[in-house]
């Protein structure tokens, strides 16, 4: 059996049922229905204590009522209101309840509210910015961290996919990240593969791989966040029991004692060679995905002794080193540890977890309830795997789709995490089997040879908002549920963001009913003349499978080509017009938003 076909049969699979006593919550009040083009939109008010809700759909007024799959392939609930359910045919009416998400799941369900789409609605959205505003910081959570494959690919001397070198390509992608979108740390799997660390005849370990591997990782300015994965093979109960390509090793320890003496060696080593304060500012994670038997094959209480050990011999070796976990599958496992942590004051800096083809979760009320009942600070909240699909080889990644679909994740994670960190930077990427051809569906943000997918223009646009974020309220036929914006302000420029996309991965390809008109409307301006300029990503703009498409497609390009490729991987800015803004402060410029697609406008006093 392949790597891959093993993954498929497992990835579904938990590793234990979930430990959890959470108490389910009344649904949400106030649920109201609105009919657009295309679309129902759906509005609630919020519930105390609430993680996210759970849309459910029927046919029928009578049901049944069944939970609305948007197709994004992990979990379903979304984290607020509203939601545009965009797999809507004409003509017909539906029915809707919602229940309130919790970790034990969802609770009851709210009443009925029904609608259809309209085929006679406006198809138009406002944008209302108010530059006048006190301009707040924009948290840059997308910065903080970023998703790559096992760092030792920094040490890969074979040649790689299309004939790549892997490692200069691999360097080069944490560059653009640090370069472009601003990154700061990246996590990696595989922190104990054999290439890096072995277990020694003495009992002690042997680091030499990993030192060059670090070496050559801390060479580009980024820090690491140590995942503590996976598993020595010395280590390691049963040896057989792998994931991935590589073969890392995913057994409880055979000697827990062992476990606790290679994080603290760890620990001491790297602050030796790095520097303790140096290693200070680094997180450490422990494992990744314990909650999936593919990744793990312990109890959920075997993985709270796993953790337990690991953080207190992280903090007995230098207490000011953050730690954390679960780094669960889909958002599960988070108020178990933190029960675990408060009932055996066991340190915990930051609960991490992952979600997939969905804003992620608020999962503050878990992090609040555990400072308030302990004393102790509140811990981060880090999701540090997030993207368009779970799924390896889904053509999505490589689509213009998955570009405001990472807009909408930010924004709605701006207030209720400390970092958002998309996986991966690179399609140098080895789990399931290298790249076959050059746009093969990857996690990368970035091809094999560094060229940029939408979903790198999308956070590429987030980081070029100059200033202090002022209010952009979306008013109209999908407005905030469909169409969204962020915009900041400078004293002399005002940038605006909008965004037209759907968590529907049945509209991959576009749907000509979810375009939109979209005027924007800038108030508070200082009287004056204003350049405007504009950036796109759809169909036709910094869409690198339409020009690769173009030059007939199929698996890697020859030398010409790749010319070609890299001069159209570039984000060109339009010229739109000059604007005269008299005294009252305003201006308004329309243009034009198919779904999927992005706007970005600066208006620039002259």
């Amino acid at each position: 059996m392949t790597a891959r076909q093993d993954w498929e049969r497992r990835i579904g699979q938990p590793s234990d049922q979930p430990l959890t006593g959470t108490d389910a919550l009344p649904p949400p009040e106030g649920l109201a229905a609105t009919a657009g083009t295309a679309l129902v939109q759906l509005d609630w008010q919020p519930v105390d204590g609430a993680l996210g809700y759970l849309v459910h759909r029927a046919t029928d007024p009578d049901g049944p009522f069944e939970p609305l799959d948007h197709l994004g392939g992990d979990v379903l609930a979304v984290p607020h209101s509203p939601y545009a359910d965009t797999l809507v045919e004409p003509g017909r009416t539906y029915h809707y309840k919602v229940a309130t998400w919790t970790e034990a799941g969802a609770g009851p369900l709210s009443g009925p509210v029904s609608a259809g789409p309209d085929p006679h609605g406006s198809r138009t959205v406002t944008v209302l910015v108010s530059a006048d505003s006190e301009p707040t910081p924009l948290p840059d959570v997308w910065r903080r961290m970023i998703g790559a494959e096992h760092f030792s690919l920094l040490i890969w001397d074979e040649p790689g996919p299309g004939g790549a070198d892997v490692a200069a390509e691999y360097a080069e992608a944490l560059r653009i990240m640090r370069d472009d979108l601003g990154v700061r740390s990246v996590r990696a799997h595989g922190t104990f593969l054999p290439e890096t660390v072995s277990a020694r005849p003495d009992g002690g370990f042997d680091f030499a791989g990993l030192d060059l591997v670090y070496d050559r990782f801390l060479a580009t300015g980024l820090k690491p966040v140590v995942e503590l994965s996976f598993m020595p093979v010395e280590l390691a109960r049963d040896p057989g029991y792998t994931v991935f390509e590589y073969h890392a090793q995913v057994s409880v320890p055979r000697e827990w004692d062992r476990w606790g003496d290679l994080v603290r060696e760890l620990t001491v080593h790297l602050r030796h060679r790095y520097g303790a304060d140096e290693v200070a500012t680094w997180e450490f994670e422990v494992w990744n995905e314990a909650n999936l038997e593919v990744f793990w094959n312990g109890t959920q209480d075997d993985y709270h002794r796993l953790y337990e050990i690991a953080a207190r011999e992280v903090k007995a070796v230098d207490p000011r080193i953050r730690v954390g976990g679960p780094a669960s599958a889909a958002a599960g496992w988070v108020g178990a540890l933190l029960d675990h942590c408060r009932e055996h004051d066991v340190p915990i800096d930051f609960v991490s977890t992952h979600t997939y083809g969905n804003a992620p979760l608020d999962m503050r009320p878990l992090t609040s309830s555990f400072a308030a009942l302990t004393g102790r600070p509140e811990p981060e909240i880090l999701w540090t795997e997030w993207g368009i699909t779970p799924t390896h080889f889904h053509q999505v990644s490589d689509t213009v789709f998955a570009a405001p679909f990472v807009l909408r994740g930010v924004k709605s994670a701006l207030e209720s995490t400390d970092c958002l960190a998309y996986w991966v930077c690179s399609d140098h990427f080895e789990e399931l089997g290298w790249p076959p051809r050059l746009l093969h569906g990857g996690f990368g943000l970035l091809t094999v040879g560094n060229l940029r997918k939408p979903r790198f223009w999308a956070l590429y646009l987030l980081s070029r908002l100059t200033g202090g974020r002022v209010p952009a309220e979306c008013a109209g036929d999908g407005g905030n549920s469909l169409v969204e914006a962020l915009a900041t302000r400078t004293e002399d420029t005002v940038d605006v963001l909008v965004w037209n996309g759907t968590l529907d991965q049945s509209k991959t390809d576009g749907a000509a009913g979810l375009d939109r008109d979209v005027t924007v409307t800038v108030n508070g301006l200082t009287p004056g003349t204003y350049t405007v300029t504009s950036t796109r990503v759809d169909e036709h703009h910094a869409n690198i499978g339409r020009a690769w498409r173009e030059l007939g497609g199929g698996d890697w390009p020859d030398e010409e080509q790749w010319i070609t490729l890299r001069t159209a991987d570039t984000l060109p800015s339009e010229y739109l017009a000059k604007v005269t803004v008299g005294d009252e402060g305003v201006a308004s410029v329309a243009v034009a938003l198919p779904m999927p697609g992005i706007r970005s406008l600066r208006l620039a006093r002259s």
